[in-house]
C-alpha cells in the first residue's frame, strides 16, 4: 500500500520544516510505502531550496512540484495529479503530524471498507487562548476535535472532512473529481469552501469515511489569527464561500434578493446581541453575534465575487 502525503505551501519555508521534520519522526509501519510531495503554490522565499536540503534525508521519499496559480485547490491538485500512489494524504505548512499518524493511515485502509479519513486538528497557540472565541466556531483557527470515539461522516457528524488533516483513496478521487479552485482560499481571499464543497460530492458518491480521533496534527495557531477582527474576516469570507457553493447546490429554502431569507432574521437578531453584548461586555457574547452578521454580509456580497 501506497501513500502519498501531499503539503501545499505559500511562504512559509521555516513553518514548513517543522512539517518535514514531524513527517520524518512518525513511525512508517512494515507494508506502507510513503512519499511526501510538496507544492510551492508560487512562493518567493526560500521554500525551494528547503525542500532540496530536506530531500536527502528523506532517502529520495520527498518530490518538489511547481504551481504558479494561486490556492490551496491548485496547488493540492497539482499534488494529486503528479502522485500515482493508492492512498493520496493531505496536511498543511503549518502543521505537524502525530508520531503514529501512518499507523493509523494503515490500520483505517487495511480492510478495504474505508474510502477517506480524517481526524484531529489540535492547537499550538502561537498565543494565549482568547476567552472571546465562541466555543462553537472552533474551525476558525483550524481547531477540530470531535471527542474520543470512531464517528462516521455522514449527514450526522458534527462537521465535514477538514482538508488539512485528510487521507483518501484516489479511486475516490477519480470518481469525485478534484477541489473546486473557484473556492479556494488565496492570500487575497479567505474562501473556505474547497473542503465543504469536496465533502459533500465525498458523500453524495455514496464514499464511506471516518473520524478517527488517533489521526492526529498539531497545528500553529499565530497571534494574528487570534484577533477579532481575524474573526469577523472569517465569518464574511465564510459567508461568501457558502453562497458560491449554493450557486451549484441550491437550498430548498425562500430567498430574497439572492440570500436565505431566514439569515436576514438570524443577522437582525444577531446585531441585537451585539448591542447588548456590548452593554454588558459579554465578549463571547458579542463575538458570537458579530460573527451572524459577518457571514450575512458575506453570503451579501457573495454575488458580486
Amino acid at each position: 500500500m501506497r501513500l502519498d502525503v501531499i503539503v501545499p505551501t505559500y511562504n512559509r519555508h521555516e513553518m514548513l520544516k517543522r512539517t518535514l521534520d514531524s513527517l520524518l519522526a512518525a513511525e512508517v509501519p512494515t507494508g506502507l510505502e510513503v512519499r511526501v510531495t510538496v507544492v510551492d503554490n508560487n512562493s518567493n522565499d526560500r521554500t525551494r531550496q528547503t525542500v532540496e536540503e530536506w530531500m536527502g534525508r528523506f532517502g529520495g521519499r520527498l518530490n518538489y512540484v511547481f504551481e504558479a496559480q494561486q490556492g490551496r485547490s491548485p496547488a493540492l491538485n497539482a499534488g494529486i495529479r503528479a502522485t500515482e500512489g493508492d492512498l493520496v494524504g493531505m496536511i498543511d505548512d503549518d502543521e505537524e503530524v502525530d508520531g503514529r499518524w501512518f499507523e493509523c493511515v494503515q490500520r483505517a485502509f487495511g480492510d478495504g471498507g474505508v474510502d477517506f479519513i480524517g481526524g484531529r486538528c489540535l492547537p499550538r497557540w502561537g498565543a494565549e487562548h482568547p476567552a472571546w472565541l465562541p466555543r462553537d466556531y472552533p474551525g476558525v483557527i483550524g481547531w477540530i476535535d470531535s471527542g474520543d470515539e470512531v464517528l462516521p461522516y455522514d449527514e450526522n457528524y458534527p462537521g465535514i472532512l477538514m482538508g488539512g488533516n485528510a487521507v483518501l483513496r484516489r479511486s475516490v478521487l477519480e470518481k469525485v473529481g478534484l477541489y473546486a479552485t473557484s473556492l479556494s482560499r488565496n492570500s487575497k481571499r479567505l474562501l473556505s469552501g474547497e473542503d465543504q464543497d469536496m465533502y459533500q460530492r465525498l458523500l453524495e458518491s455514496g464514499a464511506r469515511g471516518l473520524y478517527l480521533p488517533d489521526l492526529i496534527i498539531h497545528h500553529y495557531v499565530p497571534p494574528e489569527r487570534l484577533t477579532k477582527r481575524y474573526f469577523r474576516r472569517w465569518c464574511f469570507w465564510n459567508g461568501v464561500s457558502h453562497g458560491l457553493i449554493e450557486r451549484e447546490r441550491r437550498t430548498p429554502v425562500a430567498y430574497l434578493l439572492g440570500v436565505p431569507r431566514y439569515l436576514y432574521g438570524r443577522a437582525a437578531r444577531g446585531m441585537l446581541k451585539v448591542a447588548r453584548g456590548a452593554l454588558s461586555r459579554e465578549d463571547r457574547a458579542i463575538s458570537r453575534a458579530s460573527s451572524t452578521a459577518s457571514i450575512f454580509t458575506g453570503r451579501r456580497a457573495e454575488r458580486k465575487v
